[in-house]
């Protein structure tokens, strides 16, 4: 089935609600995923241990009909286990590169804060530029390409915290938090040693997908839009309790989402409540608080709302 503009916002429901028969109770999330997968953004799903983070993930991969890989991040792991390395050919006397599991469309990214930061260092290029350099040698990645990671919050053991520019490679982060007490008590019931992602299907081809980033480059931000865009990212780098602000790559990724969520809406152009609502999930991970504030036990997620409520949103 061809992607129109005029489907494109029935296609992402069909997704979201695909998605639906696996992770119940948490539409809200939900949605937020299928928005990062069709506006070609990276996301990370930060939340405690055994709430689903992996489970959607590899349901996310399944609805799509792409090459998938997943990668257990350990303390152990070295970048080349991620990217891959040359190997030398006693027949021939020269060397082959052997691709690494980053070869891929879909990537886990499973626990990605256990391992150390150098290996973790291997997925910049990648989620920036789309290759990977190995030897001096230029490998591009299969089009188009996606990160899924799952991190637990830093505080457990044998973690350790993402650096601020691999955070700010992800378009948005999710929490998915546990689910409500009817909805767990229907799981207690009802679930049995079947893995859940068995019942997902291919939804959307990557083709298809393709089509639908290309049907979100059309969605209008109108000028005004754009300035209340460009005001709360702007706040974020002028506030006296962050010391680091937004970056110009978090303002671009916020936009392009936002063409997303108008999409679903079936709109071809952007409103300013578009821009509220997606303000916490793409631009709490961007920021660092100062000392005080961090200590002072203020939520970024709040912060992000007192910048919101002081913007002006335009007519």
């Amino acid at each position: 089935m061809k992607t129109t503009p005029q489907n494109a916002g029935e296609r992402m429901r069909t997704i979201m609600a695909n998605l639906g028969r696996v992770i119940q109770g948490k539409e809200d999330r939900i949605e937020l995923l299928v928005l990062g997968l069709t506006a070609g953004g990276h996301i990370l799903i930060q939340d405690i241990p055994g709430v689903g983070k992996t489970t959607l993930a590899r349901a996310l991969a399944k609805t799509v009909n792409g090459r998938f890989s997943r990668i257990q991040f350990t303390p152990d792991l070295l970048p080349t286990d991620i990217t891959g390395i040359n190997v030398y050919q006693l027949a021939t006397a020269e060397f082959t590169f052997k691709s690494g599991p980053i070869f891929a469309n879909i990537l886990l990214a499973d626990e990605i804060n256990r391992a150390s930061a150098r290996t973790q260092s291997a997925l910049l290029e990648a989620m920036s530029e789309e290759h990977v350099t190995i030897d001096g040698k230029r490998h591009p990645l299969p089009q188009p390409f996606i990160v899924l990671a799952t991190q637990n919050p830093i505080e457990y053991h044998g973690t350790y915290p993402l650096p601020e520019a691999q955070l700010d490679r992800f378009m948005l982060m999710i929490d998915l938090g546990y689910p409500s007490a009817e909805v767990e008590r229907a799981l207690a019931v009802n679930r049995t040693s079947q893995d859940p992602v068995d019942a997902i299907e291919t939804i959307i081809s990557l083709e298809e997908l393709i089509e639908l980033r290309a049907i979100v480059d059309a969605v209008k931000v109108e000028p005004s839009v754009s300035a209340y865009l460009l005001s709360i990212v702007t706040a974020t780098r002028e506030h006296p309790q962050l010391r680091l602000g937004v970056s110009t790559r978090g303002t671009l990724l916020y936009a392009r989402i936002c063409r997303a969520r108008a999409l679903l809406a079936g709109r071809d152009y952007v409103i300013p409540e578009d821009v509220k609502d997606l303000a916490v999930p793409v631009l709490s991970h961007r920021i660092l608080l100062d000392a005080k504030a961090q200590y002072g036990g203020i939520a970024t997620a709040k912060l992000i709302a007192d910048i919101i409520s002081q913007a002006k949103v335009p007519r």
